[in-house]
């Protein structure tokens, strides 16, 4: 809630229960709140380093509100209800471009633009450079929010995304965070894609 307060926006507690019940969800296993609440914690250590940190945060309460297994357009929704809340706040349009242009970043299909987009991709990739036993978990909740697909399938696309992480020049754009994960986010991805 003191996200908004940092926007000088009223707060919904019934919008906190409808998010915070996204992402409980029964078929997610890893967009959880236990993402979220990782996301967060990272956060709050590096909101320093945002240029705009209220936006910053609320792009990350967002970034996976709407989440469905093998749906391409995940980020998108969770950008459109982010608007939604933003203007039913009375966000100005220049702040709800702001935040949803953060959120549709983490969809990671291209380089991000800006400083604050960094921060909260890095944040949203925190995982892939944690320690071994919670990367392990990680690969484990994702495979099961796939369930559905194929084991051999499965692993064929996950190899192929996993190694698309582990062959960019840098995983984490942020100096911060680049110093703090990317050598364990390197030795997790070779790790993952050599079983």
């Amino acid at each position: 809630m003191a996200h908004w307060a940092m926007l000088s926006l009223p707060a919904d507690p019934a919008l906190l229960e409808r998010v915070l019940a996204a992402y409980a969800e029964p078929a997610r296993h890893y967009h959880t709140l236990q993402h979220l609440d990782e996301c967060l914690d990272l956060f709050e250590r590096v909101a320093h380093l945002a240029a705009r940190p209220g936006e910053a945060a609320l792009a990350l309460w967002f970034h996976d509100a709407v989440y469905v297994p093998l749906a391409k357009d995940n980020e998108a929704r969770s950008a459109d209800w982010a608007i939604e809340a933003l203007r039913a706040a009375g966000a100005s349009e220049t702040v709800t471009e702001r935040i949803a242009a953060l959120i549709t970043a983490t969809a990671h299909h291209e380089a991000p633009s800006g400083s604050d987009a960094r921060l909260v991709i890095d944040i949203d990739l925190a995982i892939l450079g944690s320690a071994p036993a919670r990367f392990a978990e990680y690969e484990q909740q994702i495979r099961s929010e796939y369930a559905a697909v194929p084991v051999d399938l499965y692993a064929e696309k996950r190899r192929e995304v996993l190694a698309g992480f582990l062959a960019r020049p840098v995983i984490y754009a942020t100096p911060a965070l680049h110093a703090q994960l990317e050598e364990q986010a390197r030795a997790n991805l070779r790790r993952a894609i050599g079983q």
